[in-house]
């Protein structure tokens, strides 16, 4: 499998909610594009506040998901599109795009795509930085886009 497109999404505030609206944004877009997505969050954090903003951050958006490990009630061949996880575990339902919202670097294996998602907080804009520098010595070249004060 070829490498993943890495794409680092930087916002100008430090509000955590509004990272993870951000977040909840970019995996609408990618599950309108039938992307199967995995949301990976920092253990014992925002998992139960991002769970619950899937569900609220817009009217109009009905994103299907599920939490990492918990039984799903699709059948077989329509697993949930979205998984969410605070865990290093693989989901069978993992897909081809991760969103990630933890500190550490993902495994790149098995991903189309990457989305980081940075704000300002000053521990959060460091931790990107250093996964930035580790995508390129990987010999990726991630993209950088300025998403200013966009919620």
């Amino acid at each position: 499998m070829a490498e993943p497109q890495v794409d680092f999404y930087v916002l100008a505030g430090s509000e955590p909610a509004a990272r993870l609206r951000f977040a909840c944004r970019l995996v609408e877009k990618a599950w309108l594009k039938r992307h199967r997505v995995r949301v990976q969050l920092e253990p014992g954090g925002e998992l139960e506040e991002f769970d619950q903003l899937l569900w609220t951050f817009s009217d109009r958006a009905f994103i299907p998901h599920r939490r990492a490990g918990s039984p799903d009630d699709a059948p077989v061949p329509a697993p949930a599109p979205v998984v969410i996880a605070d865990s290093d575990a693989a989901d069978a339902a993992d897909g081809d795009v991760l969103v990630n919202l933890a500190a550490d670097l993902p495994p790149l294996e098995g991903w189309a795509r990457i989305a980081e998602v940075v704000d300002a907080d000053a521990a959060r804009r460091t931790k990107g930085r250093v996964r930035f520098r580790a995508y390129r010595e990987r010999g990726l070249e991630p993209k950088t886009h300025d998403m200013g004060d966009e919620p």
